[in-house]
């Protein structure tokens, strides 16, 4: 039984006069009235109201509570009302977790936008490639480009994005095109290190299950995305990256993309958050405010890595 509606018993019951009319008040049964007034006596050890045939008045305790209880129900009814205005109002701050390049170029953006209508707001962006635990670090939402370990947590999907193998046109101008995985070992590799360290590219051909694992001899390795696309860029090797960071360069022309029939399965972007229990009106609107872009943003590196292959 909620002890917060105890007291409000107290008070109503005192304020109106009779059993009838406070459970008028309060949208309860008379029968139940009574009983939370009993419950509450039983609760103090003390009788709070004598009861007459023609009415009901306090005894001292029963008045000294009723005061108190006013007091803590006001105080309840102020705070939640503060609390309300404050998410109405889209205060507090709304913590974001983003993959580093994929945040600086299009979730950035989709943050300041979201603090220009809302004045009251705060937001912590945490742009970072390694996979933050949204409890243990606190976010409200986090952009995800591939599939979820944990899978308790609440998605919504905006697209894809690829890895695509790619090189300058120049490159391949010098060193010929590969036809199939196994072809890497005669090229120049610029590669990027993955969290496991090992050395390898995974492939899918023809739709198989089990990806074919070509190992590497890279010529650079480096642990920066930018600067292995410079690299690529200027024509000194085979690189490999996700959709949305060569999209441009592969709509210009600046790098081709090989190997396009063993390509891994696309990876989801999707929007997450921890759980869908109390969403703060913050978490749910910038939702609403990210989910059209993105799936935009999605949806035009899709056409323009798969309008140059076409082209190519």
């Amino acid at each position: 039984m909620d002890r917060l509606e105890e007291l409000a018993v107290l008070a109503a019951v005192l304020d109106a006069g009779t059993m009838a009319a406070a459970a008028r008040r309060l949208r309860r049964s008379p029968p139940m009235v009574s009983r939370m007034l009993a419950a509450l006596e039983a609760r103090v050890g003390a009788r709070l109201i004598e009861r007459t045939t023609r009415r009901l008045s306090p005894t001292a305790a029963g008045r000294a509570l009723a005061e108190q209880a006013r007091r803590v129900l006001a105080e309840y009814e102020a705070a939640i009302g503060q609390a309300r205005a404050r998410d109405q109002a889209l205060g507090g701050t709304l913590r974001i977790a983003a993959p580093r390049l994929f945040g600086r170029r299009h979730v950035t953006p989709l943050a300041s936008a979201f603090l220009a209508a809302h004045p009251g707001l705060r937001i912590e962006l945490e742009l970072n490639d390694r996979t933050v635990d949204l409890l243990e670090d606190g976010i409200d939402v986090a952009v995800r480009i591939g599939a979820l370990d944990d899978s308790s947590l609440v998605r919504r999907q905006v697209g894809v994005m690829r890895r695509v193998t790619i090189a300058s046109p120049g490159y391949l101008s010098r060193r010929g095109r590969p036809r199939r995985p196994v072809d890497l070992a005669a090229h120049d590799i610029v590669f990027v290190p993955g969290r496991d360290g090992l050395m390898e590219w995974r492939f899918h051909a023809g739709g198989a299950r089990r990806p074919t694992l070509v190992r590497l001899a890279p010529r650079l390795a480096v642990n920066d995305n930018n600067a292995m696309l410079d690299v690529v860029r200027a024509g000194h090797g085979i690189g490999r990256a996700l959709s949305y960071q060569v999209a441009d360069d592969i709509a210009e022309g600046r790098l081709v993309r090989v190997l396009l029939d063993y390509e891994p399965p696309p990876l989801p972007v999707q929007l997450v958050i921890p759980s869908a229990e109390h969403v703060p009106p913050r978490v749910r609107t910038f939702l609403d405010h990210a989910v059209r872009p993105l799936t935009a943003i999605c949806a035009t590196v899709e056409r323009q890595i798969a309008g140059r292959a076409r082209k190519g």
